[in-house]
């Protein structure tokens, strides 16, 4: 999963940034690797693979990772190459989701690109940057498609007249994700790749004080609308504050985060965000070699789920024993679980659970 950070300068974006690579390195399971100057992964923070390392003590943990691109902060123009902003909305188009970085505090000491702090402001910038690039890829299939059209092809008529519609839309400022249409529609529109189509997670930075009460900071209320509105998520954070979280050991992260009174960090709550937006779960693998959580879509059959760890396994897939996390917890050990009859076997039409600990039997 790749997750591209965007915002304008100085929001507080590379203050989030540092703070999730900061967080990457001091995970002891899955060691912080940067890919580029501004690309970190880090590990995905999960209570069940904690509870099967304890339990197997393998020689090997291997957690579910995310990839954070930090995309430089945007300006008006860069649809149009303002501030490297080609370089920009082509790393954007490489990403799964967005988080839109949103500054919501007042600090005479942290200018304003704009000169004042207005989120609904802010997000309009990035968008309409975002949605003028769209109108231009729109624009080169509507005419690669009406040409073909005019010959008498039938489907490519359709096609521009798809994308037509959708360019009407975001001339009005809309953007891509906000457009309702029919399903083949939409699969079709899918292919184009839009920067604006492309799920959407609003960061609402605030400072200390306001991250403290922010139900009722009017900064974060505005950011709450505008995600409401389309139907996106929005997370309180304190980028300041994650600056310092990951800097700190895992126990004192949690001494601190309860002194807080936050159940988690806001890198955690991102993350989880994450993979609800994108429809994503995990699987797990334990024994004493190595105890691993893999990424999958939601509604993953199983042999596709197997396939994920190696093509053999899907090749070759003859069942899947499979028992959950939590009959597994409860029962204390997989033989107990197997007693009670809670380790099934499942065939190539067992869809994948959340939270499924399984063993693939395959031949080849």
């Amino acid at each position: 999963m790749k997750l591209g950070i965007v915002g304008l300068p100085n929001v507080g974006k590379s203050t989030l940034f540092n703070a999730i690579t900061n967080a990457g390195a001091e995970s002891a399971n899955y060691p912080f690797c940067t890919i580029d100057p501004n690309v970190g992964v880090v590990a995905v923070p999960d209570s069940r693979l904690d509870w099967l390392s304890d339990f197997h003590k393998p020689k090997k943990t291997t957690p579910a990772v995310v990839e954070f691109v930090d995309i430089a902060g945007l300006v008006k123009g860069a649809s149009k190459g303002e501030g490297l902003g080609n370089k920009f909305l082509s790393n954007i188009r490489a990403t799964d989701a967005i988080v839109h970085v949103v500054r919501c505090f007042d600090d005479p000491n942290v200018i304003h690109v704009e000169g004042s702090t207005d989120p609904l402001r802010d997000i309009q910038i990035i968008d309409i940057e975002l949605i003028m690039a769209d109108m231009e890829m729109v624009q080169r299939r509507i005419d690669k498609c009406s040409k073909a059209g005019r010959t008498g092809d039938k489907k490519a008529a359709h096609e521009a007249e798809v994308f037509q519609g959708l360019q009407d839309w975001l001339n009005e400022g809309r953007s891509a994700r906000s457009y309702e249409c029919g399903e083949d529609d939409a699969a079709l529109i899918a292919t184009a790749e839009l920067l604006s189509l492309k799920p959407i997670i609003y960061a609402a930075n605030l400072d200390e004080a306001g991250f403290s009460d922010y139900q009722n900071n009017a900064y974060y209320q505005q950011v709450a609308g505008v995600a409401a509105a389309e139907g996106a998520q929005v997370i309180p954070v304190c980028a300041q504050l994650e600056a310092e979280i990951a800097q700190l050991e895992p126990d004192e992260k949690k001494l601190f985060l309860d002194d807080l009174g936050i159940p988690e960090s806001g890198l955690d709550r991102l993350i989880k965000a994450s993979y609800a937006l994108l429809g994503l779960i995990s699987f797990l693998t334990a024994g004493e070699d190595e105890c691993r959580a893999w990424t999958i879509q939601k509604g993953t059959k199983a042999p596709q789920a197997a396939g994920k760890i190696h093509t053999d396994f899907e090749r070759g897939f003859i069942r899947a024993e499979v028992v959950s996390f939590d009959d597994l917890v409860a029962n204390g050990s997989m033989n107990a679980a197997k007693e009670k009859g809670l380790v099934r076997s499942e065939g190539k039409d067992y869809v994948m659970q959340d939270g499924d600990i399984v063993l693939f039997r395959f031949n080849v």
